[in-house]
């Protein structure tokens, strides 16, 4: 189905109005030569997004249709990303969005190592009638084959369409478009590393520019009873990741730290070790939410009678870096597993 532009909210010259926002990562990297494609970020330049986008120059089409409208941020390479920098961009983008009603979309630049934990956060944390989408590169600007400006077009395109809204937050890369929930990085180098198992993307952006929507979103947005404003931090939550001969020992050293709770990313088809299960039963009796995942791409972990039987939850088919942010903004409403549960289920 081809998809109309939000004619809506236009600026001065009829154009839909965009803000764009630049996080750093890849895209705002600068490499040492032109196949620098691993090791770019040793260079130490990373740009603003007014000048990446001078850089670029025209994008075409898509571009020439819209009024760009940067928006400043901090320049983070992805693997530095912290949840206090989430709650800063979440409440960067609710504050530009009620200070100028005309923006028509906002697109999000971002470094490819975090951007589903991003994008997945904001989904929980924003309620916009406009449309959010987050966008990387695999390769810096100034190389050989860079998709950034390809990425920002498709990028551009999306957050301009009727096709967005109603959708939640959405990532595009390699013309795909991805739910937040469901896409994951399954790729180091490759330009389409961005995949969404088992569920696919929800459509493209043609060559053209045009925006094509196959299916919508499975889930309703889970909305949590949050004030944004009035968070700062968010409480602490790790994933602890089982192998054949596991034990208890990172278990125990979490709950030292003061892990509020422990996401484990479990053996296929969700079990812990067995020398992990007596140490995560013992969280729970701690007090921490103890909720068991898969490692599996498309693993699915039901509630159980040896879960029930442990105090430990059950995180469906939720990725266990997307369970731990649920759980980090659930902790920051309630300690009541049942509801918790809840929210997981409906996430």
């Amino acid at each position: 189905m081809q998809t109309q532009r939000n004619r809506g909210s236009t600026g001065a010259a009829g154009k839909p109005r965009v803000a764009v926002i630049g996080t750093g990562g890849t895209f705002a990297m600068q490499a040492r030569h032109r196949f620098d494609w691993i090791e770019y970020g040793e260079s130490g330049v990373v740009r603003s997004i007014d000048a990446l986008m001078d850089e670029m120059g025209g994008l075409g089409n898509v571009a020439d249709a819209v009024e760009l409208v940067p928006v400043p941020f901090r320049a983070l390479g992805s693997t530095a990303i912290t949840p206090a920098d989430w709650l800063a961009l979440a409440k960067l983008i609710r504050l530009t969005a009620a200070a100028d009603t005309g923006i028509a979309g906002f697109v999000v630049t971002h470094g490819t190592a975090t951007l589903e934990e991003t994008a997945w956060c904001l989904d929980l944390l924003l309620d916009l009638d406009v449309p959010v989408v987050i966008t990387g590169a695999q390769r810096p600007l100034n190389t050989a084959g860079s998709d950034a400006p390809g990425n920002l077009r498709a990028a551009l395109a999306l957050a301009q369409s009727d096709a967005a809204r109603g959708e939640g937050v959405l990532v595009v890369m390699n013309n795909q478009i991805f739910a937040a929930r469901d896409v994951t990085k399954a790729a180091s180098f490759e330009l389409g590393a961005f995949e969404a198992p088992p569920f696919g993307a929800l459509g493209r952006v043609e060559a053209s520019g045009r925006v094509v929507m196959r299916r919508r979103r499975a889930n309703t947005a889970l909305r949590l009873p949050l004030d944004l404003e009035a968070l700062d931090t968010l409480p602490r939550v790790d994933i602890v990741l089982s192998y054949a001969g596991a034990d208890a020992v990172a278990i125990e050293a979490f709950v030292a730290a003061g892990s509020r709770a422990i996401v484990s990313a479990g053996l296929v088809p969700g079990r812990p070790a067995a020398a992990e299960q007596a140490a995560l039963a013992r969280a729970a009796q701690r007090g921490v939410v103890v909720v068991q995942s898969s490692r599996a791409p498309r693993g699915e972990v039901p509630l159980q009678a040896f879960l029930e039987a442990a105090g430990v939850l059950a995180g469906g088919d939720l990725a266990p870096q997307k369970l731990r942010i649920v759980l980090m903004l659930a902790l920051s409403c309630t300690t009541d597993r049942l509801q918790i549960q809840r929210w997981i289920d409906e996430a």
